[in-house]
């Protein structure tokens, strides 16, 4: 990986607020930075001499007066992010702008491919300044301090399998996906605006993406939201297991319950979820009956949320959970159980881990640029 230069602190200010924008004349750099201009022009020249700015245009004004416009250079660099999903890996390539560069997907068995897919579609003189990888599983440093894995072996065989492909010496970051997706419903879905919110996936797994104060919380271990261990069933001569309430809650066995139902004048079981909320739109009786039973569930999740958080607002995404049909039994179930609380249904979709881990990506390798500045300093 090519190091980033060593920048004065105001070159690195300027660098960093030219990320955010995109583009921007020098006067709006320094109104942006907070800079005197004479300070921002010294700190544009130093950017362009590391080829880290460039000039791309110019803008005129209504007194007929034109301005150089800058974004970032050539040797800004680029970011990774990889959504190692249960069925799919997606990959972005992104500057540090948060453009989109390249993107990829394939298999979660051909992870290593799609990850050497989109490394070889970057541009060839834009330095990798970080990868950051989202994981269905709590993260934790290695105890050699060597760098991030997958806590548990949930993850870890993809993990490995996967990061073969990764160029040596460049910054890794590992993330919980479901982490990455309340990041992308903060920024770009429904909770826009929202500062406190929980993000609840239930697709295969359930997770919950806490966000406070405009921030992701982790945990003491990385763990915060890893819902699938809350003690399930909890009830006279019932023994909790571990991960129960995943199993009893997740994809596999609501379409397991549909099957039970569906009797042989009922046509064809639906053998996806996808399938079952189709036919329940259709309004057919047994696909109904399945779909309401599943937002009680939901709503009951929701409500032991809500009573730990009182975050206000539930974002319900995942493979199952972003069906806007749950929202009037999850709302009448958590209404009955909890006080007010607005829920409303995922606006990011599938894509939404891949679109928050190239934010965090993007966030990562800006500091890649400008922290050498402030470690001087």
């Amino acid at each position: 990986m090519a190091k980033a230069p060593r920048l004065t602190e105001s070159a690195s200010a300027v660098f960093a607020v030219l990320a955010g924008a995109g583009s921007a004349t020098r006067p709006q750099l320094a109104s942006l930075a907070g800079l005197s201009k004479p300070t921002v022009s010294s700190a544009v020249a130093e950017l362009e001499g590391a080829r880290l700015a460039a000039c791309s245009g110019t803008s005129s004004s209504g007194a007929g007066r034109s301005a150089a416009v800058y974004g970032l250079g050539p040797a800004a660099g680029a970011v990774l992010a990889v959504d190692l999903g249960p069925a799919l890996t997606r990959v972005r390539g992104c500057a540090l702008d948060g453009s989109l560069l390249t993107q990829a997907t394939g298999s979660r068995a051909e992870a290593a491919d799609v990850v050497r897919e989109a490394l070889f579609a970057l541009p060839a003189d834009a330095p990798l300044r970080t990868v950051v990888v989202a994981v269905g599983d709590v993260t934790a440093r290695e105890k050699e301090g060597a760098g991030m894995r997958p806590a548990t072996a949930k993850a870890g065989p993809v993990f490995d399998a996967m990061a073969v492909a990764l160029p040596s010496g460049v910054p890794l970051h590992l993330e919980n996906n479901v982490n990455c997706a309340a990041l992308a419903e903060l920024h770009e879905g429904a909770a826009r605006g929202h500062h406190t919110f929980g993000y609840l996936r239930i697709g295969v797994g359930i997770g919950l993406g806490i966000v406070i104060g405009g921030q992701v919380l982790r945990g003491a271990n990385g763990a915060a939201g890893e819902l699938a261990r809350l003690p399930y069933p909890w009830d006279d001569g019932s023994e909790p297991r571990q991960e129960a309430l995943e199993e009893y809650i997740g994809a596999r066995s609501l379409l397991r319950r549909a099957a039970e139902a569906w009797q042989g004048t009922d046509g064809p079981c639906p053998r996806t979820a996808e399938q079952l909320f189709a036919l329940a739109a259709e309004g057919r009786a047994p696909a109904r009956a399945v779909v309401g039973r599943h937002a009680t569930d939901v709503g009951r999740l929701t409500a032991a949320v809500t009573a730990v958080l009182d975050p206000g607002l539930i974002v319900l995404g995942g493979s199952t959970g972003a069906y806007p049909q749950l929202l009037p039994g999850v709302r009448a179930e958590l209404d009955r159980l909890s006080w007010p609380t607005e829920v409303v249904s995922s606006t990011v979709g599938e894509l939404g881990t891949v679109v928050g881990a190239s934010r965090l990506a993007v966030a990562r390798g800006v500091q890649t640029v400008t922290e050498p500045a402030r470690a001087k300093d």
